[in-house]
C-alpha cells in the first residue's frame, strides 16, 4: 500500500529551501543560479539516462501517454470553466488558471523517482514530453493571440523535452553509449533531484494566495482533487 511518508523527505527539502532562501545570506540571487543548473544541466542529463537505460516499446506506452493527455486537458477545461463564475475578476483568472493544470517538473520528477525508481523517471519524462507543450500553449493562449510570441520554437528548445525526445530517439533506434559517458551522465543527474526540490521551495510565493483566495481555492482543488482522481 502506498505509504505518504514516503513523499516526506521530498516534502522537506522544499521546506528547507524556502527556509534557507528567506532566512539566511543564501537568498534568491543564488538560487537563480541553482535553478538555471538543473534547468540547462542537472535535469536533462537524468533524464536522457533514465530513458536509454529503460527502452520502452511504443505500443506500451500509448496507454500511460494517452491518460496523462486526458488528465491535462481536463484540467485545462475545468481551469478556464472558472471564468464564467460570477464575481471572478477576468485579470487574475488569465494569470492564476494554469494553476489547475500546469505540474513543476522538478516535483513530478523527484516523486516518480522517489515512487517507481529510475523506471518511473522513464515513465514521467514520457509524460512530460507529451504534457508540458500542452500546459505552456493553455497558459499562454490569451496572450499569444496578441502578442505573436514564437511559442513553438521556445517549446523546441526546452531543454527537459530535448533531453526526452534524444532519449526516445536513442531507444527507437537502438542506439547505445560507452558504459562510462552513461555513469557519468547518471552522476550528474542525481543531483539534480534535491537540488531542483530545493530550488522550488525557495521560489515559493505564498501572499499571492490572499489576493482572491476563492479563485485559488477552486484552482488549488482542481489541481489537488479533481484532476488525482480523473488520473
Amino acid at each position: 500500500m502506498f505509504d505518504p511518508l514516503l513523499l516526506l523527505p521530498d516534502l522537506l527539502l522544499i521546506v528547507c529551501g524556502y527556509l534557507i532562501c528567506r532566512f539566511t545570506p543564501l537568498d534568491r540571487p543564488i538560487w537563480d543560479g541553482a535553478e538555471k543548473l538543473v534547468y540547462y544541466v542537472l535535469f536533462p542529463a537524468l533524464l536522457f539516462t533514465s530513458i536509454v537505460r529503460n527502452p520502452q516499446r511504443p505500443g506500451d506506452l500509448l496507454p500511460l501517454a494517452g491518460s496523462g493527455v486526458a488528465v491535462v486537458l481536463l484540467g485545462v477545461a475545468l481551469a478556464y470553466a472558472l471564468a464564467r463564475w460570477p464575481g471572478v475578476d477576468p485579470r487574475l483568472h488569465a494569470s492564476g488558471a494554469q494553476t489547475a493544470f500546469r505540474f513543476n517538473s522538478y516535483v513530478a520528477l523527484a516523486l516518480a523517482e522517489r515512487l517507481a525508481g529510475t523506471q518511473g523517471l522513464a515513465w514521467i519524462a514520457l509524460i512530460m514530453s507529451l504534457c508540458v507543450p500542452l500546459c505552456n500553449v493553455a497558459a499562454v493562449w490569451p496572450l499569444a493571440r496578441h502578442g505573436g510570441h514564437g511559442y513553438a520554437r521556445e517549446l523546441l528548445r526546452n531543454p527537459l523535452m530535448v533531453a526526452t525526445a534524444a532519449g526516445l530517439a536513442f531507444n527507437l533506434l537502438g542506439l547505445t553509449l560507452p558504459e562510462l559517458a552513461m555513469q557519468t551522465g547518471a552522476r550528474v543527474g542525481l543531483a539534480a533531484l534535491p537540488l531542483g526540490l530545493m530550488a522550488v521551495g525557495a521560489g515559493l510565493r505564498l501572499g499571492a494566495l490572499r489576493e482572491a483566495p476563492g479563485l485559488a481555492t477552486a484552482l488549488l482543488a482542481i489541481r489537488h482533487a479533481v484532476l488525482p482522481l480523473a488520473a
